[in-house]
């Protein structure tokens, strides 16, 4: 995990770049006003500003596909080199018509990096601490734009600032972003499962993992390519395997076996029925939580409450159980045919005892003060029952979800893949916390309390005759990549094509990302983030600093700094709780803020009020509003727009996301010097915080919780809970 740790790290420093250069135009614009007469060019001014924002966007309508083609690698890469030589054009500039050439080129490393950062990160980082390190570039955005604050402050002070020098020293940093692209940052496994890569990728997957045994996330990666088929949500009573037999026949006729990645993995999954459990009941009614709501609330999602309901509270030993549940499994071995899957359960729509008719496949959650431990924890753990020592066996794939197989029994040779999750409840109902706890544990011996979960089963790309018999699942998916026809790399060599994209799970995803690109920019924070000096300029913030001897313009500045050093601990405890909390529950509790904020700002513009007043209001209500953004509506949208593509068009969609991003960017960037002119700080800002009402229904109503969950899962829950929707809205 170190690897992907540090991965993540280099990967930000794109970013890093970003922020920087939004800072050091910000402070450069009021020197370039100067030396060219731009004072009663309000446009030009803008386009010097938004001319990034064009290349950027330029940029953008390609990089998604061409990211697809070429790897997310070499398009890093590209981006240092655009800054770089950005950079040494700015530094020379002698017209204003070069300095527009030398700000489209930057826009191009920005979009590249803005882009395909987040998409690189989600696609290395492990589940559990995905958020935190999709946080990083905001963290590392905001460092840049601190260092280059100072720069500028500093500069400020000559007797003749350089604007031209100020521009230039990017090119500096952006050498190192180049020397740790090349060296140090591997193409993302995703990728390279796509292209059919897999001895590629499990190198990278074990060096970015520091292990060796990678096989069980090297499957979910080849499953991945399949996501969006029929899928059905079921759940199982789990138990272990005492059957020698290899034979899938050799259970009872209710029964089914299921198949693990290591050799002679095997269990008994009994579909059961009667009570619903949670995501029985989220698939019939929504969610536990919401189902009252959802009727008073007809336009709640009903993918919210799906994905709200792995989330919901269960019994207070549901993290004990998923340690020691995994613990079972790995102890209980049988020879079997051997699949991908890290461990666990399987399909069947109907269930008795346990878990509901309908039941959905995701996970039952745990407590919420408990949650982030559930997420934290692979179902399957490698300790044994007797004291923690590890042995043979896989691991989950992650946010406490597990991957396991069985056959087709409607296909010849076909195998059916099956996502599983634990549920709360004990299998007699709600048993005591005690006597689950010692039955669970003695599972891994002898006797003792199977346990059920519920599953998200679909067709696999591999098949029966690649995987039978004792060979290891690398095998098994270099037998996939050979055969070329099944799904796996051989189908994804096709590449995805625009019709994909019109799928239900894809329209969906689409609709959030998009929402949330639009709606992040015309909550005014580019415009204000480029224009901060201005604004305070204009608020009279002088009349703070005025007993430190300093201009306007170095007064404005040196507080835009300071507003960013008090940012790093915001965005500092948005890493903590992006994987605890989660995005959606960040996102709502800070856009209430935001809105205030931006209410302050209105009232202390259109409200006569002392000099001093005014100025104190203002900048505490930016600083504030600074703060508050980078802890949720700064890195939430980019996040979720990099989890919840499939891999076959995540590059696409992830383009048509950041095109909306940079088009609305230009839009209130180049717009924003025209409206301080025509209504003022007050109007822009009241324009501001009605998008910020809106973004919040927005929000509660459309945007799920992905936390901790595996990439493949949540676009496995889109497609299930987009054709759910579907079937309500013609029902």
């Amino acid at each position: 995990m170190r690897g992907a740790v540090l991965v993540a790290i280099a990967a930000a420093i794109g970013n890093l770049l970003q922020g920087w250069d939004n800072a050091t135009i910000a402070g450069a614009v009021l020197y370039i006003k100067r030396e060219f007469d731009l004072q009663s060019q309000p446009k030009i001014e803008g386009l010097i500003v938004a001319m990034s924002l064009v290349g950027a966007t330029v940029i953008t309508t390609f990089s998604g596909p061409v990211s697809d083609s070429l790897g997310r690698r070499p398009m890093l890469i590209a981006s240092s080199i655009l800054y770089f030589l950005s950079g040494l054009v700015m530094l020379w500039a002698p017209n204003v018509e070069t300095l527009l050439f030398a700000r489209l080129l930057d826009g191009f490393g920005i979009g590249l990096a803005v882009t395909l950062v987040p998409v690189y990160i989600s696609e290395t980082a492990p589940p559990e601490i995905r958020g935190l390190l999709n946080t990083l570039p905001q963290f590392t955005g905001s460092v840049g734009m601190f260092l280059s604050y100072c720069m500028v402050f500093g500069m400020s002070l000559m007797d003749s600032p350089s604007w031209r020098l100020m521009l230039g020293v990017l090119s500096a940093p952006s050498i190192v972003y180049f020397v740790l692209a090349v060296l140090f940052l591997p193409e993302s496994p995703r990728w390279l499962v796509s292209k059919g890569k897999m001895k590629e990728a499990k190198k990278v997957l074990q060096m970015l993992r520091g292990t060796e045994d990678v096989s069980g996330e090297l499957a979910l990666l080849v499953e991945g390519l399949g996501i969006g088929g029929e899928t059905s949500i079921e759940e199982y009573i789990i138990s272990q395997d005492n059957n020698d037999s290899q034979d899938h026949a050799v259970v009872d006729k209710d029964q089914i076996k299921l198949y693990g990645a290591e050799e002679g993995q095997s269990w008994i999954a009994k579909p059961v029925t009667g009570q619903q459990s949670t995501l029985g009941m989220v698939s019939r009614y929504g969610s536990m939580a919401a189902a009252a709501s959802q009727s008073m609330i007809p336009t709640m999602d009903p993918m919210v409450t799906l994905f709200g309901s792995v989330h919901e509270k269960v019994p207070e030993m549901g993290s004990m159980l998923f340690s020691n549940f995994g613990s079972m499994l790995i102890n209980t071995k049988t020879d079997g045919d051997d699949v991908e899957g890290h461990e666990w359960d399987e399909e069947n729509p109907h269930h008795k005892d346990i878990i509901g008719e309908d039941g959905d496949g995701s996970e039952g959650s745990g407590r919420e003060d408990e949650l982030e431990e559930n997420m934290r924890s692979p179902l399957l753990s490698r300790q044994d029952t007797n004291g923690g020592e590890q042995v043979g066996g896989g691991v989950g794939i992650g946010g406490g979800w597990q991957l396991a197989y069985r056959k087709d029994e409607k296909s010849s040779g076909g195998l059916k893949r099956i996502f599983l999750h634990q549920e709360g409840g004990g299998v007699g109902g709600m048993v005591g916390a005690g006597s689950r706890r010692g039955s669970v544990l003695s599972l891994g011996g002898g006797e003792g309390e199977p346990v059920h979960a519920a599953a998200l089963v679909s067709r696999s790309v591999l098949h029966l005759d690649r995987v039978s018999g004792h060979g290891s699942i690398g095998e098994a998916i270099d037998k996939q990549v050979e055969g070329s026809g099944g799904g796996g790399g051989g189908a994804a060599k096709g590449g995805a094509g625009w019709r994909d994209l019109f799928e239900p799970g894809v329209k969906h995803a689409l609709v959030v990302g998009v929402g949330l690109q639009i709606l992040q920019q015309f909550s005014g924070i580019n415009g204000v983030l480029y224009y901060t000096p201005q604004i305070l300029e204009q608020a009279g913030v002088s009349v703070l600093l005025s007993t430190l001897g300093l201009g306007s313009e170095s007064a404005s500045l040196l507080i835009s700094g300071l507003t960013t050093l008090l940012m790093l601990p915001s965005i500092g405890v948005a890493m903590r709780l992006m994987d605890i909390a989660g995005r959606r529950w960040l996102l709502l509790s800070t856009l209430p803020v935001l809105l205030t904020t931006l209410i302050l700002l209105v009232l202390g513009n259109v409200i006569h009020l002392g000099t001093v007043t005014h100025a104190v209001i203002s900048t505490g209500s930016v600083i504030v509003y600074f703060c508050t953004f980078v802890m949720g509506f700064g890195p939430v949208p980019n996040i979720l727009c990099a989890e919840i593509f499939p891999t076959r068009v995540r590059g696409i969609c992830i383009a048509i996301c950041a095109l909306t991003f940079w088009i609305g960017d230009i839009i209130v960037t180049y717009s924003l010097p025209v409206l301080l002119n025509s209504i003022g700080l007050g109007g822009v800002f009241g324009i501001y915080a009605a998008v910020c009402t809106v973004a919040w229904f927005f929000v509660y109503l459309k945007v799920p919780e992905t936390k901790g969950m595996p990439l493949e899962v949540i676009t496995e829950f889109f497609a299930v809970g987009a054709k759910q929707s579907l079937a309500a809205e013609n029902n």
